[in-house]
């Protein structure tokens, strides 16, 4: 029964170890984790499918559609791939030269930060070794997305919210500005 119990009590250890490092470290986890899904998603897509294969998975609703994007969002900017990639690098060295300053802000300004620098990663990585990223998300009345995308739309999201409505400074020091 002693070993049982010691077992156990390793285990609870472990289990400790392991949410405080996720409590203290919880944007590395997010990074690495958004960076890691979707490569990992891009990798899935580009072994199982053919640029411009479409494979409907609610009929006219959703589709996994591979599709090579020599642009940013939309397609914006096609072919500007060393302006694309030139961006995301002085992305990133902004966002690791002012991150420190965030550490002492809300907890959603600092999620929508980490969200939107991992996706713009993961992305720039897709762009730095083939020259287009890689989207899938086929919804049919929006333009094809992937995992990075949606990573980069809810962070902004997040600070968007951060911004408007728990920073000091946003929508009820407007409120009171109207009274």
């Amino acid at each position: 029964m002693k070993f049982f119990v010691d077992v156990l009590k390793k285990i609870l250890l472990v289990v400790e170890c392991v949410i405080a490092i996720a409590f203290f470290h919880w944007e590395k986890i997010l990074f690495v984790g958004v960076v890691a899904c979707d490569q990992f998603t891009k990798a899935l897509v580009m072994k199982s499918m053919v640029p411009g294969e479409s494979i409907p998975i609610v009929q006219n609703v959703f589709h996994l559609t591979y599709v090579l994007n020599p642009g940013a969002a939309f397609g914006i900017l096609s072919n500007q791939r060393v302006f694309l990639l030139v961006t995301g690098v002085v992305l990133i060295a902004a966002t690791a030269y002012f991150y420190p300053l965030l550490k002492k802000s809300d907890v959603y300004l600092k999620l929508g930060a980490v969200a939107i620098l991992s996706g713009a990663v993961a992305n720039l990585i897709d762009r730095a070794q083939t020259g287009y990223v890689v989207d899938f998300f086929d919804f049919r009345i929006w333009p094809v997305f992937n995992v990075a995308d949606i990573a980069i739309v809810v962070g902004m999201g997040f600070m968007i919210y951060a911004i408007l409505f728990r920073l000091d400074g946003g929508l009820n020091e407007v409120e009171e500005v109207r009274r």
